[in-house]
């Protein structure tokens, strides 16, 4: 009886120990997650304060009617151009190439009927070196979503996933919120909002 008292001690206490590493396992990555977002990328208000009376061209918008979903609240990366409305095998197809470092900008009209984006084509953004992505639209799985380390802003969530009914159009130039999207320039967004370039931005004494 004591062997097996002792037994079922040292078995509670491993579980504990489990749970405790666990927890700090996702501590520790959640951590990382926030570190990479506040290094890797300048803030768009220190954009704004150095170059917006520069004579680059520079595009700004405020956060507006755009949310943050991703797990890296600031980042920035040339942009590349997805056009669809309530179908997203585009998006699926260009998020499955490599990122290289890029944002996909997604005008899916704006429309509120369905998500063009969810946690497996976030999956695929994150694991192919996309820095970021933004969805004039609706995403869903926004919890999951908000647990990997890209950059995701959009305009709302929907529970219903989107058609498979047509492609769209890519790598074409995109207008909303009051910014053009245009392939090859640069963007830079955080909570503040987005910053549009032509050029790349540094503030190495900020970052």
């Amino acid at each position: 009886m004591l062997t097996s008292a002792v037994s079922r001690s040292q078995l509670l206490f491993s579980r504990s120990l489990l749970l405790q590493s666990c927890n700090s396992t996702r501590i520790i990555t959640m951590a990382s997650i926030a570190t990479s977002s506040s290094t890797s990328s300048p803030a768009t208000a220190d954009l704004c304060d150095d170059f917006v009376t520069s004579p680059t061209r520079l595009s700004v918008a405020g956060s507006g009617d755009f949310r943050d979903y991703g797990g890296i609240k600031k980042f920035h990366g040339q942009i590349e151009t997805v056009r669809c409305f309530e179908s997203n095998p585009l998006v699926r197809k260009t998020l499955q190439e490599p990122g290289n470092g890029r944002v996909l900008v997604v005008d899916g009209g704006a429309s509120t009927r369905v998500a063009i984006l969810g946690d497996m084509l976030a999956k695929f953004a994150q694991d192919n070196g996309w820095k970021g992505i933004i969805v004039n639209g609706c995403i869903r799985d926004s919890k999951v979503i908000s647990e990997l380390s890209v950059g995701v802003k959009a305009r709302g969530t929907h529970p219903l996933k989107s058609a498979k009914t047509h492609m769209g159009e890519r790598g074409i130039v995109v207008a909303f919120g009051g910014l053009e999207f245009v392939p090859g320039h640069w963007l830079y967004a955080d909570e503040d909002g987005i910053v549009i370039s032509e050029e790349q931005l540094k503030l190495d004494s900020k970052l």
